[in-house]
């Protein structure tokens, strides 16, 4: 019989807690928290070891500053935050140059039976020292309190004082994926959307499913076709109804949690499935004015006579429920995240979750289903129809306008995915067919594996 020798590798710990504005008794929800190294006094020949999860010893020469580790915001839902980190001793503060850092210091204190209490002789402070030493975390309380004069400030800077990143000419494009298949389809999305968008792009994939094989080899090949790829995880709160099958996990992942899965210097992302081949120039889309909406998503289409009857939302509790409203297909989405976590987006949908998810039977297509429901609460823009195309629900006549091609599934019959893309994603229309990037994403494929055997 043959064995396989599986290795892991511990990358890092969470930090978990919650946060009170003492003033108010209740979670700054929107506050932004960012985590450090612990500076601490060194001797110009001293330096800093990590041990890495292979292992292996890092050694740096002593830097004047702390960089930020991880940043996040703290959650309305029973004031949580989450952070990446490692074994040490760390420095929890508020972000700088947010506006949570004018508004409030970190105070001493303690939460007993819903009410909260400062610490004896307790002092305002910029930071609170966190201590990592084992696996057992039971959630670190941040105090905070209002400095005078800020008592009813809030945490969101007017429109005019938006805060602008260094990297606002790169476009960043969100995705996930799970098996060798929909990873596969992944890397000719990234190498599609490479080839046609004119600025510069970087991928954030979720990493919670991906294989080890394949973030070694998109990294390989991000170098080779000129775009940058990081990888993004968050665990799922145990105070948030979770789900047992790994597809709706995925769903769930894919909405819940826009506003503290990427770091809070990226003001818009663009999701985009794994199994979509990109036609147009995604900066059309960055670029584009989303009339004060958090997010844009696409209609579904209408065009395609033959499955008009498998859109459920078109009778009953739906179209009741939208009121005329459009149904949107979740293949596809910009978000301007900066409006998202301002109108604290991601709480109202994680609420409407957890009141949605008590039934079972709801929210059949999770992270479709949600954005759709919420639609009178959380506007959608929508998006002009040719930037998802998708044959299941669309005329043949529209592909020629299309700027996306989804492989989305046909309710009339089943066709493997693999044979549906090298039928749909071929002809004149295509400067590549689905063939030609596929080989060409093998050739990538092909030279990383190489390369690993070398250094072997």
């Amino acid at each position: 019989r043959q064995l396989t020798a599986v290795e892991y590798g511990l990358k890092n710990l969470l930090i978990f807690g919650q946060c009170y504005d003492f003033q108010t008794q209740s979670p700054p929800n929107g506050l932004q928290l960012a985590l450090s190294k612990k500076e601490v006094q060194k001797s110009p020949e001293s330096s800093t070891a990590a041990v890495s999860a292979d292992g292996s010893v890092d050694v740096s020469a002593p830097s004047s500053a702390a960089a930020v580790y991880s940043d996040t915001l703290v959650m309305k839902n029973v004031g949580y935050w989450q952070l990446r980190a490692n074994p040490g001793v760390w420095q929890l503060k508020i972000a700088q140059e947010s506006r949570g850092a004018e508004i409030f210091d970190i105070v001493d204190g303690t939460v007993h039976r819903g009410k909260m209490r400062l610490s004896k002789n307790a002092v305002n402070n910029s930071t609170k020292t966190i201590v990592m030493k084992d696996f057992t975390g039971s959630g670190e309380i941040l105090m905070v309190n209002r400095r005078p004069g800020y008592e009813r400030a809030t945490l969101f800077y007017d429109e005019d004082k938006a805060s602008i990143s260094d990297d606002d000419d790169v476009i960043h494009v969100f995705s996930l994926a799970t098996g060798h298949l929909y990873e596969r389809f992944l890397k000719i999305m990234m190498l599609s959307v490479t080839k046609r968008t004119s600025s510069k792009v970087k991928f954030w994939l979720f990493e919670n499913f991906l294989s080890p094989s394949f973030k070694g080899s998109a990294k390989a090949m991000a170098e080779k076709i000129g775009c940058e790829v990081e990888f993004v995880t968050y665990k799922w709160p145990e105070w948030l109804r979770g789900q047992s099958e790994k597809q709706r996990i995925i769903w769930g992942y894919k909405i819940l949690f826009l506003d503290v899965l990427f770091p809070l210097n990226v003001k818009k992302i663009i999701y985009v499935d794994a199994d979509q081949v990109v036609r147009g120039d995604l900066k059309e889309l960055w670029d584009m004015d989303l009339q004060g909406a958090p997010y844009g998503y696409t209609p579904f289409c209408t065009s395609r006579d033959t499955t008009l009857g498998f859109q459920f939302w078109r009778t009953g509790f739906w179209a009741s429920h939208l009121n005329g409203k459009p149904y949107h297909i979740s293949a596809l989405y910009v978000v301007d995240l900066e409006k998202f976590r301002k109108d604290l987006v991601g709480d109202q949908l994680r609420s409407i979750y957890q009141q949605l998810s008590a039934d079972p039977n709801s929210l059949s297509n999770l992270d479709q289903d949600l954005p759709n429901y919420a639609q009178h609460q959380v506007p959608i823009f929508s998006l002009p129809q040719e930037w998802l195309w998708c044959e299941s629900w669309c005329s043949d006549d529209s592909k020629a306008a299309s700027k996306t091609i989804d492989l989305c599934n046909n309710p009339l019959h089943k066709e493997p995915k693999v044979s549906m893309a090298k039928r749909v994603i071929s002809g004149d229309l295509f400067e590549e067919s689905w063939v030609e990037l596929d080989s060409e994403v093998e050739g990538y494929e092909q030279e990383y594996m190489a390369s690993t055997l070398q250094v072997e």
